[in-house]
């Protein structure tokens, strides 16, 4: 298991560096004219939202994940307050984009809010796609998991389905890292309870569209970063890619919008299912921040 749990962080995180070169582009015509099939590690292009960001680097949601492993790694469990101080120290120092829920977090620290009572209205799937480092950590503890990956998400993130979000994540990655298949895993999940109804209702339909095309599904769902659009566009990847990492990923940048976001959680459930064999090979020899995940993992164990 711990191979696989390894994996499913390493492609979490590599998901979200591939997608780096088409984050948030909206047409998907676009993508495919100018940028062509995104099937390698790329740089952002002139005008994005990433500059100063190179090929293997993140997006800031790939930084912040990068922050809650560095944080486990050097604490040994999740400690609300260690991830709160890093990441408002990286928040508050980099020329990297910042998303509304950090300036908005960032400006709760600022008025004396503290970690748990921080987070911004926002219903944005990139909170609960950080928690890949968690499940690593807890992958034999459901109930501690549960509350790590709530408590790290309501930091930033509270709107309506973040909290669910986080938690249907955290079953359907746990439940594969013992032996689940992707789709009985999301199954399971869902059948765990949503209490958002609109969520719960568009996560069904999403294991409902396996055999539909992508782009058209992505679509429908909303390209946006929206966790009621995000998350069952990501368990749509999932469900029609079950045992086909590589082609899930690439399939998620091309379908254009927030492929980061999606991506994370799609790394996250293929890479814990599938190891480290189903990551390519070029796709991390190109990640520029492998050397410290991989020495963040071995002290997480």
């Amino acid at each position: 298991m711990k191979d696989n749990a390894h994996a499913m962080v390493l492609a979490s995180l590599t998901a979200d560096a591939l997608a780096l070169g088409a984050h948030w582009i909206y047409d998907t015509d676009k993508i495919a004219r100018e940028i062509g099939r995104v099937d390698r590690l790329l740089a952002p292009p002139p005008g994005s939202y990433h500059p100063g960001k190179g090929r293997g680097d993140f997006t800031h949601y790939g930084d912040q994940t990068m922050i809650l492993l560095q944080s486990l790694a050097a604490t040994g469990d999740f400690s609300l307050d260690d991830f709160a101080a890093r990441w408002r120290q990286f928040s508050s120092t980099t020329s990297s984009y910042l998303d509304r829920a950090t300036k908005d977090s960032l400006a709760r620290f600022d008025q004396g809010a503290g970690p748990a009572d921080s987070g911004s209205p926002s219903t944005d799937l990139g909170g609960p796609a950080r928690i890949a480092p968690l499940v690593c950590r807890y992958r034999d503890d459901l109930e501690a998991l549960l509350a790590a990956a709530r408590s790290q998400t309501a930091m930033t993130h509270t709107g309506p389905g973040t909290a669910d979000g986080a938690a249907f994540i955290a079953r359907t990655a746990h439940a594969v890292l013992h032996g689940a298949t992707p789709l009985e895993a999301v199954t399971a999940a869902l059948e765990a309870g949503i209490g958002e109804i609109d969520l719960d209702l568009r996560l069904r339909l999403a294991i409902d569209s396996a055999n539909r095309e992508s782009v058209a599904v992505i679509r429908e769902f909303g390209q946006m970063c929206a966790i009621n659009a995000a998350l069952p566009g990501a368990v749509h990847f999932i469900v029609r890619y079950g045992d086909n990492l590589r082609e899930a990923l690439v399939e998620n940048v091309m379908a254009g919008g927030d492929s980061a976001a999606r991506g994370m959680v799609i790394g996250m459930i293929l890479g814990a299912a599938g190891g480290t064999q189903a990551i390519p090979g070029e796709w991390l020899q190109d990640l520029a921040a492998l050397p410290r995940i991989r020495s963040s993992l071995d002290r997480l164990g």
